[in-house]
C-alpha cells in the first residue's frame, strides 16, 4: 500500500494537472533537451518536467530533487491519474459545462492577473520617498484615539431600558453583565478586552462609543444587527502609529498594489467594453 503522502496530493495534482498542456522551453543543449523532456505521456499528452517541479514544490513543500524515489513516484502516479481524469472529463464536455467551465474561466483570469501582476511590477521596486509618502497617508487616515469598553447586550430594547434602570440604582455593571448580558464577554463582566479602534466596531456602536465620556454609560440603548447594547466607556487614548520599519513591508504591498492598480485601469479605459447586463 502506498504512503499517505500520495492522498495528501491526489486532490491537489487534478489542479496541477492543466498545466501539463503548456509546451516545455525549446532546449539548446543536452542538458536542457534533458530538462525539457516530459516526465511521462498519458495518451499522447506530455506531462512536462516543469509541471512536475511545480507539484513538488506547491503540493510537497519542497523541490522534486529532495523527495525520496518513492515520494517522487507517487507524486508523478497521481498527476498520471489527474490527466487521465481530466482527459475523460474533456472527452465528456465536462470543461464545457456549468460551474465547471465558470470556474476554469475564472482561475485562468485569476492565474494570468497574477502573472501579469509579477511582470508589470518587477522592475518597479518601491522608492524611500513612495514608501514614506504612503506611510504617512496611512497614518493620516488613522482616527485619533482608541477605545476600552464594557457592554451587556440583550435581545429586546426593554430588556436594555430595564439594564439601564438597574445601572441608575446602583447596580455594579459587571454584575448585571453576569446576570443578563448575551454576548461571550458576559463571564467576564462586560468586558471587552484591550483598547480598540471604533472602526472595527459596527457603526452604531462605534458612534455610541465616540459619544461617550470616561466612565460614561449610554442612556438610551444602542441597536445593532446584534441586538441591543449598554455601553461604558472605561478609557481612551491616542492612537499611536506603528514606526515605519515595523510596517515597511506592508507598505510596499500597498504601494505594488496602487502601481498595479493604476496600470489595470488604463488597459480597462483602453479596452473596447460592451456590457449587456
Amino acid at each position: 500500500m502506498k504512503s499517505s503522502f500520495v492522498y495528501s496530493l491526489i486532490a491537489a495534482a487534478v489542479l496541477v494537472a492543466g498545466c501539463s498542456k503548456q509546451a516545455a522551453t525549446p532546449a539548446a543543449g543536452a542538458a536542457d533537451a534533458t530538462a525539457s523532456k516530459p516526465v511521462a505521456t498519458v495518451n499522447g499528452e506530455a506531462i512536462s518536467r516543469d509541471t512536475f517541479e511545480f507539484a513538488a514544490k506547491n503540493l510537497a513543500g519542497k523541490p522534486a530533487s529532495e523527495l525520496t524515489p518513492e515520494q517522487r513516484n507517487e507524486l508523478l502516479d497521481s498527476l498520471v491519474a489527474a490527466t487521465a481524469i481530466s482527459q475523460q472529463a474533456t472527452k465528456d464536455g465536462l470543461d464545457k459545462k456549468g460551474d465547471t467551465a465558470a470556474s476554469m474561466a475564472i482561475s485562468r483570469m485569476q492565474l494570468l492577473q497574477q502573472a501579469a501582476g509579477e511582470n508589470y511590477l518587477k522592475d518597479k521596486a518601491s522608492t524611500d520617498a513612495e514608501l514614506k509618502a504612503e506611510y504617512d497617508a496611512q497614518v493620516g487616515q488613522m482616527p485619533k484615539f482608541q477605545y476600552k469598553a464594557h457592554h451587556i447586550l440583550v435581545k429586546t430594547e426593554a430588556e436594555a431600558q430595564a439594564v439601564i434602570a438597574r445601572l441608575k440604582k446602583g447596580e455594579k455593571f459587571e454584575a448585571v453583565a453576569k446576570a443578563v448580558s448575551l454576548d461571550s464577554s458576559g463571564k467576564n463582566g462586560g468586558d471587552l478586552g484591550d483598547f480598540f479602534n471604533a472602526g472595527s466596531m459596527v457603526a452604531p456602536f462605534a458612534n455610541a462609543v465616540i459619544a461617550l465620556k470616561k466612565g460614561e454609560i449610554t442612556q438610551t440603548p444602542v441597536q445593532t444587527q446584534y441586538g441591543w447594547h449598554v455601553i461604558r466607556l472605561d478609557d481612551q487614548r491616542e492612537n499611536v502609529a506603528p514606526p515605519f520599519d515595523s510596517v515597511k513591508d506592508r507598505i510596499d504591498q500597498l504601494v505594488k498594489n496602487k502601481k498595479f492598480k493604476a496600470y489595470s485601469d488604463g488597459l480597462v479605459k483602453a479596452a473596447k467594453v460592451e456590457k449587456s447586463l
